[in-house]
């Protein structure tokens, strides 16, 4: 659990980073970065900075190179913006959030897919056995009533 403290340095730091790349870090290789997560560890000497790249995996690469590069002038702005006697190292990892909740959107449209083919072939289908499977008391039985039967005699019975 972090303290408030941390959660609000890691915010500063996203909303920092997130700015000096719009602005500031003119790298032509550096793509279409979005920063999604900050996370600092409670000491607050380490800064592990989530990004997802629009593009392909070319452009990932690329991006990722630019980071790395920039790294310097980012933490620099970090440590004069935030005013810290001990200013976090940045560390850039790769967010694989997005690609994973694609994945599990394209599982979930084949699933419903193949609901929609089961729901299809349901449309017409009859049942195999009677319409009402249950047992139900027999009509005339009810009305009736019953003989009375003989008890059979046995060896203890006089």
């Amino acid at each position: 659990m972090t303290s408030p403290r941390v959660r609000k340095i890691a915010d500063r730091i996203h909303v920092i980073v997130a700015e000096m790349l719009e602005r500031r870090i003119k790298d032509p290789r550096l793509g279409f970065v979005t920063v999604t997560d900050v996370r600092l560890t409670g000491d607050s000497q380490q800064a592990t900075i989530f990004y997802t790249v629009l593009g392909d995996e070319e452009d990932m690469v690329a991006t990722a190179a630019a980071l790395e590069s920039a790294k310097g002038v980012l933490r620099a702005e970090v440590g004069k913006q935030l005013g810290m006697r001990l200013v976090p190292s940045l560390t850039f990892i790769h967010d694989a959030l997005p690609e994973s909740a694609r994945a599990l959107d394209e599982v979930l449209a084949k699933a419903r897919e193949s609901d929609q083919q089961v729901a299809a072939v349901r449309e017409g289908a009859t049942y195999a056995g009677d319409t009402d499977p249950y047992k139900k008391p027999r009509e005339e039985a009810l009305d009736e009533e019953p003989d009375e039967q003989p008890r059979p005699s046995g060896p203890h019975d006089e």
